[in-house]
């Protein structure tokens, strides 16, 4: 699945950010005390020397036009492409180390709520550099809320409300569109394959969110998180479609789920419908989620009336 066609009308969205970027800061840095995502309360003095750690607050600083902030980023962090090129990386954002990422000298780190291990981040957060804590926000106003103080932090309000406001936008163009679907697709999301078992998305998980801003019926909706599975309990579940990630540029864990007898005995299987996207595009939560929402709604359902709606990049 190409990130084009429909979603090729979120282009004009990147000409706002781009306009965003060369907003300067509102105005003159000063101390402040902001709320992270978990209520502590973070003391912010220099915002000039940035360590990101998620993909999406990386993409959202970057959207902002605080690129030239960010001294180092994490594996994640990989759109745009040149965040993990062109600065310093401190690895995976789950595995982190103390020392690792005190060693960029940063004056400020912010990080997903879901990076670790728990004592390297206890660690951080006791060290003198301000470590402040995003959420890790699934739904549309939260990521509108995330780009907000994430702009906020930066002193960056006035592109931050105009790009809060555009994927605002976006979502509602998104949901104008959904409510055009008759038929909801039951579709199932997998992560991986490991040992003839699929490990797949039920609730609570970005997965599950994807589905449903896309318009699909998450058909492991009875499983909480990201669980594996048997052939049996994949044939209980039906799905009409297989949603799945597409690494590096290959589509190689599509071989592995045509071969499991499981996924045969479905409609998804019988059919050949599997949808393979990037996986940071459809789990990363962050300004672009409304395309790939669209994308993969227009790869769940070809046959949807056309309709005028406008997503911008």
């Amino acid at each position: 699945m190409h990130q084009s066609g429909y979603g090729s009308l979120l282009a004009a969205g990147l000409l706002a950010a781009a306009a965003c970027a060369a907003l300067p800061p509102d105005a003159a840095a000063a101390e402040r005390t902001i709320a992270d995502s978990s209520g502590r309360q973070v003391r912010i003095a220099d915002t000039s020397r940035l360590v990101a750690i998620g993909g999406d607050i990386t993409e959202t600083l970057y959207a902002l036009g605080a690129a030239d902030r960010i001294v180092a980023v994490d594996s994640t962090s990989q759109f745009p492409p040149e965040a993990l090129a062109t600065k310093k990386n401190v690895g995976y954002m789950r595995a982190l180390s103390t020392e690792g990422v005190l060693s960029i000298a940063a004056s400020l780190i912010i990080a997903s709520a879901r990076s670790g291990p728990p004592e390297v981040v206890e660690a951080l957060k006791s060290t003198p550099v301000p470590y402040f804590e995003i959420g890790d926000d699934l739904d549309p106003a939260g990521i509108a809320r995330k780009v907000r103080l994430i702009a906020e932090i930066v002193e960056l309000r006035t592109a931050g409300e105009q790009l809060a406001a555009r994927i605002e936008h976006d979502f509602a163009a998104l949901a104008e569109l959904r409510s055009a679907i008759a038929k909801p697709v039951r579709a199932l999301f997998v992560l991986n394959v490991a040992n003839g078992r699929a490990t797949v998305g039920g609730a609570g998980t970005g997965a599950a969110a994807i589905l449903d801003l896309a318009g699909a019926v998450n058909a492991a909706a009875a499983v909480t998180g990201f669980k594996p599975i048997s052939d049996e309990a994949m044939v209980e579940l039906a799905p009409d479609c297989i949603v799945t990630m597409r690494r590096t540029g290959t589509d190689h864990d599509t071989g592995q789920l045509m071969a499991m007898r499981g996924l045969a005995a479905t409609p998804a299987g019988a059919a050949g419908r599997i949808i393979a996207m990037d996986g940071l595009y459809l789990l990363g939560f962050g300004p672009r989620t409304p395309s790939a929402a669209l994308d993969l709604m227009r790869a769940l359902y070809p046959d949807l009336p056309s309709r005028r709606v406008e997503i911008r990049r």
